[in-house]
């Protein structure tokens, strides 16, 4: 992906939370989502307008108006170029602050990117475990708005954010990493079946239409995480007692 370069017009409006601006795209693409660089300054751009309308992206020799974040937006001149950084450029604290306002999945056109990120972040043992803590937890937040991007189907989502739990856990036990409990209710919930149904299908799963088999196959993908948590709940939870049960049936499972 090329660098997004972005020249600009005028400043329009700016408070202490940022502004909009007129610029025009002088090189790459331009996408609401994006981090800019302006000397030391961050910028993250999170609307993009073109004749009055909201636009996902504009690119080179188009002009657009761009609601941007940062209060170095005030300090802007006109002719002064933006450079887009990429995902690594962002600050752990600058996507904490941006993941706690919620932002509309239209302003994060690289869901897959930001959780590429955190994950290899939280799995750096280079750095102290607090920070990986911290990536961890924006990795999780990653992991849902990246499902919501792509409409994934809710086990497949539910089986991706468990391994960023599950790892959080296992490296830095429970507290810390996560509670095993909620992690077991909320893969739990998720699975339409009882253990007695899908091992009455799995006898005969080669004879299931295929949205069938794969289906037990995502609930099969859920199953190693409910084991890994399983781990730090009393012999006779409730909850153990459930997760006991599926993974009795999980060598059945297609």
């Amino acid at each position: 992906m090329s660098i997004a370069e972005l020249q600009v017009y005028s400043v329009e409006e700016a408070d202490v939370s940022g502004g909009v601006c007129v610029v025009r795209c002088i090189g790459g693409v331009a996408r609401a989502g994006q981090v800019y660089a302006a000397g030391e300054s961050r910028l993250g751009l999170r609307r993009i307008e073109r004749y009055g309308r909201a636009v996902g992206f504009f690119d080179a020799g188009h002009v657009a108006k761009v609601h941007l974040t940062g209060a170095v937006v005030a300090l802007l001149t006109r002719g002064q170029v933006l450079t887009s950084v990429p995902p690594d450029g962002h600050t752990l604290g600058e996507l904490e602050a941006w993941l706690a306002t919620g932002p509309p999945l239209d302003d994060e056109p690289r869901p897959l990117e930001l959780r590429a990120l955190a994950v290899g972040r939280a799995q750096a043992d280079w750095l102290p475990d607090e920070v990986r803590l911290r990536w961890g937890r924006v990795a999780v937040a990653a992991t849902r708005r990246k499902a919501a991007w792509t409409g994934e189907d809710a086990l497949v989502a539910a089986a991706e954010e468990a391994s960023v739990r599950g790892y959080l856990i296992q490296q830095f036990g429970p507290g810390p990493g996560g509670d095993p409990a909620e992690l077991c209710r909320d893969l739990l919930a998720l699975i339409d079946v009882t253990p007695e149904e899908a091992a009455r299908e799995a006898r005969s799963w080669r004879e299931l239409p295929k949205s069938r088999i794969l289906h037990l196959r995502r609930i099969k993908n859920l199953l190693p995480w409910l084991a890994l948590a399983r781990r730090h709940l009393a012999q006779h939870d409730p909850l153990g007692t459930a997760v006991d049960a599926w993974a009795a049936v999980r060598p059945q499972l297609p």
